[in-house]
């Protein structure tokens, strides 16, 4: 989890060549395929279920990062896992029992992960932050493409990267929203690893072009 790894974001592809947008990104040096997933109840946009990540399991051996924007997490665990998810995220401020959500993810099979809301503190992660693979920080209000990161955000993953060396583990920090190739430096300067893209990456006409302009301003580690 402590490698660089850039994570095309499915929610700005083409959902009419999804595949092929989905093998163009892989060819074009992504490293992980990120799934939005959202219910219309926690976040304000309805978009995809297991059967989607089920047919992008049979075309790419990427793993597939599912974050579930929704509510009652823990009641399609399954299913996710069972469609060929790799990573599964939940947010904290939808279950009521998270400790044991992640739980079940692990028992699962699967690598688990927290995500925190921009206005959501870190001292929400205090008593799970031994039992995840990777922390993902919100740099936009969830819920739509296309939004502009929030400057915050940097001072955020600064303050959890101390928090994460401070107890010696080894979590992934993944940061989704707005970034581009201008922000991705100083979003890995401040201490995270996975960056998730969107219309960063499939907004632009050369999806190889602008991974490797983003991989260009990553700093050495």
């Amino acid at each position: 989890m402590q490698n660089y790894m850039i994570a095309p974001s499915i929610l700005s592809a083409d959902f009419a060549n999804l595949g092929d947008d989905v093998t163009k990104v892989v060819a074009a040096g992504a490293e992980i395929i990120h799934i939005d997933v959202m219910d219309g109840h926690f976040v304000p946009n309805i978009t995809i279920g297991p059967l989607v990540v089920k047919a992008l399991r049979r075309i790419t051996d990427r793993p597939l990062d599912v974050h579930l924007m929704i509510e009652n997490p823990e009641r399609y665990l399954d299913d996710f896992a069972a469609a060929g998810a790799d990573w599964i995220t939940v947010h904290a401020e939808t279950g009521y029992h998270l400790h044991r959500t992640l739980g079940r993810i692990r028992e699962l099979g699967k690598k688990c992960g927290v995500v925190l809301n921009p206005a959501t503190p870190l001292a929400d992660l205090k008593w799970v932050l031994a039992e995840v693979d990777l922390v993902m920080l919100m740099s936009v209000n969830p819920g739509f493409g296309g939004q502009s990161f929030i400057p915050s955000a940097l001072e955020k993953i600064k303050q959890l990267k101390e928090m994460i060396d401070a107890h010696g583990l080894k979590v992934g920090i993944e940061v989704d929203g707005g970034i581009t190739p201008a922000n991705i430096g100083a979003v890995a300067a401040a201490g995270a690893n996975i960056f998730v893209a969107g219309s960063a990456i499939f907004g632009q006409p050369d999806y190889q072009q602008v991974i490797a302009k983003m991989k260009a301003a990553l700093p050495p580690r």
